[in-house]
């Protein structure tokens, strides 16, 4: 099993349209595969902004299906740069 951790900045003037993109994009996640995300921000830096997917199965399949997911919900038109996906697993 493999926890992903993606995180991005949000362009400031578009935080409102992103909070929106974001809640449509965990849904679509959802519906897809089953899998319920997070969405959190940094403490210190509101524009900082991550969503963390835990315990997947098949992580290039599903961070396939999350490029996807992203286009879709046009969560991409928001952001300040890349996202960056971060895989986890359990230590031994």
């Amino acid at each position: 099993m493999t926890d992903l951790y993606v995180y991005y900045r949000v362009a400031a003037h578009r935080a409102a349209e992103a909070r929106l993109a974001a809640a449509a994009l965990l849904d679509a996640v959802t519906r897809s595969s089953g899998l319920t995300g997070t969405l959190h921000r940094r403490e210190d830096d509101p524009s900082t902004w991550m969503e963390v997917y835990r315990e997947v199965d098949d992580a290039d399949q599903f961070i396939a299906l999350l490029d996807t997911a992203v286009t879709a919900s046009g969560l991409e038109d928001c952001l300040d740069g890349e996202r960056h996906v971060e895989r986890f697993v359990p230590c031994a």
